[in-house]
């Protein structure tokens, strides 16, 4: 660490109003140009952390005590119109999600010369944005100014949310999860815009993720959050050494390790055991003390302080752990030769005019784990979707054991719906959030097999326990669980219909790591009991720990399947190059 750093955080402490701490004494420092990324699962304390660097806390939270200071500038201590001054101009900030952060009534071009007027005064306005959008990737041209949101891509929105914030030149960008829900090139495209736009205007980084893998590909220094406090900090290749120096030293961050599937590498993720606290409910002591195999009656009593493991590497444990993280064990891969279970022939879809599938056939192998990966856009969700019988507009020929499958779910037996089951990307959604566990998870128990009540709630218990969640979650409604908990929730209600096939779309991309870890273990447990397993994915590091066989969609049209390894290790179509170099983080070879 420099001498002077550019962002110095020390004693900070946000807590709820009814009384605990969301974050307990928390010091970072970022040196001038560095780009950290703060990792930890969700509940860890992360967005609170990046929010209050901006002095901001959310309803029904406040900043209760430390300092923040950028530059020479103390943050915490400003007046709110002084702090309205600094947001932006000192401090930038790229929300998660840009469909809610710019405003769908507003041109692209509006919205850049609003933020150009509040910070830019005096400096040509029509100059700067040019440059701020060139800088981030997109272009500058009347056509895109006039552009609203919906207009664009996920990918391209997000690049504006970036071009936003480094348009008046802060010295500190406050980036949080922005390419969680992002397909692999595009995220790559994202990355590769803010290392440049911060090597290009000298600013500091902030990149909260739950990703580690995006975060080894971007950051300097990896800050690791727990509980609401740091409990190790490194530099990335002290972290992530697997020789010397000693690499990860904290049980939990080796645990995060563990549980990251990586596309380079065949392994099962290990999920970490247990559940991160809840803020009420954090255990006195060192908090990972509850699910930390190597902790003993001083972890569970008494909160460890920060001690030296290396030159910046900085861990808070009682019993900091040294040597490689033990490598996962080979994930079980299978060929799998059996008949087509589920089979499309020459499907097409389209939306109106606009052509979305283009003759498309697949195989879906009886017990196979099958991948279906590509960028957004390319069609796997409209495939995913036919074969569940959503959709309308389609021609080509459906087929189920032999037999024909009517395109529409309304013209298949009752029988052939309850045997192919979809679970959605966003369980929230998905779920009805008035009735609790039991009732969703009844409902279709009691709709398929006439089961009394009685029974009905032994068999959703049973589904509760197939998914590892505790019974007690039965009685909780979807709103009082976390993204974890109801993806399981979900998974389970349509477990509860006995499939044959279980189309998964998408359904770990905004999970932690040691969730998605959990999950990706349940669903190979199922596949071993027999069960077909279509999952929809962008994220190739899943691919390879789980998948037997990929399908590799482009623009409608599949070009490249085989087995996981073969396609992965040596693929055949330019498309799937692009997309395993952007997995593999060859980007970075740009910095």
């Amino acid at each position: 660490m420099s001498a002077h750093p550019l962002l110095r955080v020390e004693g900070l402490r946000v807590a709820l109003d009814i009384g605990p701490e969301v974050l307990s004494g928390v010091d970072l420092t970022l040196d001038p140009g560095e780009i950290v990324g703060l990792v930890g699962e969700s509940g860890s304390g992360k967005t609170t952390l990046a929010t209050a660097l901006l002095g901001h806390a959310r309803p029904g939270a406040r900043i209760t005590g430390g300092t923040v200071t950028v530059g020479d500038v103390e943050i915490l201590g400003l007046r709110p119109r002084e702090l309205r001054r600094v947001r932006g101009g000192l401090v930038g900030y790229v929300a998660q999600d840009p469909a809610t952060a710019l405003n769908p009534a507003l041109r692209i071009g509006t919205q850049l010369a609003e933020m150009a007027a509040v910070h830019l005064r005096g400096r040509e306005v029509t100059a700067e944005v040019g440059a701020a959008l060139e800088a981030a990737g997109l272009p500058s041209d009347r056509a895109f100014l006039r552009r609203y949101p919906h207009q664009l891509s996920g990918g391209q929105q997000q690049r504006v949310l970036i071009a936003l914030a480094f348009l008046p030149n802060p010295r500190l960008v406050v980036l949080d999860e922005p390419t969680t829900a992002l397909d692999v090139t595009t995220q790559a495209r994202v990355l590769a815009s803010v290392r440049e736009m911060c090597r290009d205007r000298g600013a500091a980084a902030v990149y909260v993720s739950h990703d580690l893998g995006v975060v080894r590909g971007l950051a300097d220094r990896v800050a690791v959050m727990y509980a609401g406090r740091v409990v190790e900090t490194a530099p990335l290749g002290a972290l992530f050494s697997s020789v010397s120096p000693p690499g990860a030293r904290h049980p939990y961050t080796r645990g995060l390790l563990a549980a990251s599937p990586d596309v380079a590498v065949r392994g099962a993720p290990r999920p970490i055991p247990g559940h991160a606290p809840s803020v009420t409910a954090r255990p006195p002591g060192c908090a990972f003390a509850p699910r930390c195999v190597a902790a003993d009656a001083l972890c569970r009593t008494e909160t460890p302080g920060q001690v030296e493991a290396g030159p910046g590497h900085v861990v808070a444990c009682h019993h900091p752990l040294s040597g490689a993280v033990v490598p996962s064990e080979a994930a079980v891969v299978q060929d799998v030769v059996g008949e087509p279970l589920l089979r499309a022939r020459d499907v097409s879809f389209s939306y109106g005019s606009q052509r979305v599938l283009h003759e498309v056939s697949l195989d879906l192998r009886e017990g196979a784990f099958h991948a279906l990966v590509g960028e957004s856009g390319s069609g796997k969700t409209t495939l995913a979707r036919v074969l569940s019988g959503f959709g309308g507009n389609v021609t080509g020929d459906l087929s189920y054991a032999g037999e024909p499958l009517a395109v529409s779910g309304a013209d298949r037996p009752a029988e052939l719906r309850r045997r192919i089951q979809y679970v959605f990307q966003n369980p929230y959604r998905a779920l009805n959030p008035r009735h609790t566990v039991a009732e969703i998870l009844r409902t279709p128990i009691r709709h398929l097999f006439g089961v009394p009540g009685d029974e009905a709630r032994r068999r959703a218990l049973d589904a509760l326990g197939r998914v590892a969640l505790r019974p007690e979650i039965a009685g909780r409604r979807p709103g009082e669980l976390s993204g974890g908990e109801r993806q399981r929730v979900a998974v389970a209600r349509a477990l509860v219909c006995e499939p044959s096939v279980l189309i998964c779309d998408e359904i770990t991309s905004a999970l932690d790591v040691s969730v998605q870890a959990a999950i990706l273990e349940l669903l190979t447990t199922l596949r071993r009991d027999g069960l077909t397993v279509l999952f929809v994915t962008h994220d190739l590091g899943v691919v390879r720990a789980v998948a037997d066989e990929v399908s590799v969609m482009h623009r409608g049209r599949i070009v490249e399947h085989g087995r996981t390894d073969d396609v992965l290790d040596d693929p055949e179509a330019p498309y799937t190059r692009s997309l395993v170099t952007a997995a593999r983080g060859a980007v970075r070879q740009t910095w």
